[in-house]
């Protein structure tokens, strides 16, 4: 298993910053976000090159990005964009999300949702990519099962699946995490590596007498995922994907940074048994 760290928490520092934080915590590699306001933008798609150049020559490979990507038809950077991070042999890329509306119903936004996976599959197929699709709260594929709806019937050569256990516990499709991992064992390609859990806070405020809940962030060691049963079972049933580390600590920078030190450390460990 190779880990990775997803950059998002480099906005506003340079590519070289990344690079340089990224060696130092002892990270493999990295999961480029591609993302308007961050180090690499998807209507530039000419500077991911340089980017990942920047990042070999830290020593760090690139297996990995992330994007917005959702609908081909109606975004004519896609394309160019896939071909492009293929060429810097950046073969998997994390794609956007199909948000649940229930105005609409799931029905209508599953249909949407197949119709632009069909498109992107063909792309992926023509640039030699496989897109991935990540299992997060308020979409139509935050759980294991809606998940392998949107798969079912595509090659998990082109289209795979990113499960993320952080998000199912904090924001939505909480379930056995062991069904998860069976469920899209055929797509399987990238696991997010964070955790959080859910505190007790105020009344609601309209005198129904029903308490109201909160969720956080917290250290990969110290939330509601059991990481160590999982990086088990991932190395007993021989998982050899990506592990993209996610430091979503809303604390400064400094202290985000040695949390994230802290957590590779920790499942290194645990790898490490």
């Amino acid at each position: 298993m190779q880990s990775v760290l997803f950059t998002k928490l480099f906005h506003n520092h340079s590519i070289s910053e990344v690079a340089e934080a990224a060696k130092e915590l002892g990270f493999d590699g990295i999961d480029l976000l591609i993302r308007p306001g961050f180090q690499v933008e998807p209507a530039r798609p000419e500077a991911i090159p340089a980017a990942i150049r920047t990042l070999k020559n830290a020593g760090l490979s690139v297996p990995m990005a992330t994007t917005d990507l959702t609908d081909p038809a109606q975004d004519t950077t896609v394309e160019r964009l896939l071909q492009t991070c293929a060429e810097e042999d950046v073969r998997l890329i994390r794609l956007g999300y199909w948000k649940y509306d229930p105005q609409r119903g799931y029905q209508s936004c599953f249909d949407t949702a197949r119709r632009d996976l069909d498109a992107l599959e063909v792309l992926a197929r023509k640039t030699g990519t496989t897109l991935l699709i990540q299992l997060h709260g308020g979409t139509i594929h935050s759980s294991g099962p809606l998940t392998a709806a949107l798969l079912t019937e595509h090659d998990p050569k082109y289209l795979g699946a990113y499960s993320d256990p952080g998000n199912q516990s904090v924001q939505e499709g909480r379930e056995n995490w062991r069904l998860t991992f069976d469920l899209l064992q055929p797509w399987l390609r990238c696991i997010g590596v964070k955790n959080g859990g859910w505190f007790p806070v105020k009344y609601a405020l309209d005198g129904s007498g029903q308490r109201r809940w909160q969720s956080d962030w917290m250290g990969i060691a110290d939330g509601m995922v059991p990481w160590d049963e999982i990086i088990n079972h991932l190395a007993a049933t021989g998982y050899n994907g990506l592990l993209s580390f996610h430091s979503h600590y809303e604390v400064p920078f400094a202290q985000v940074l040695e949390q994230t030190r802290t957590d590779l450390q920790f499942v290194h460990r645990l790898l490490a048994k």
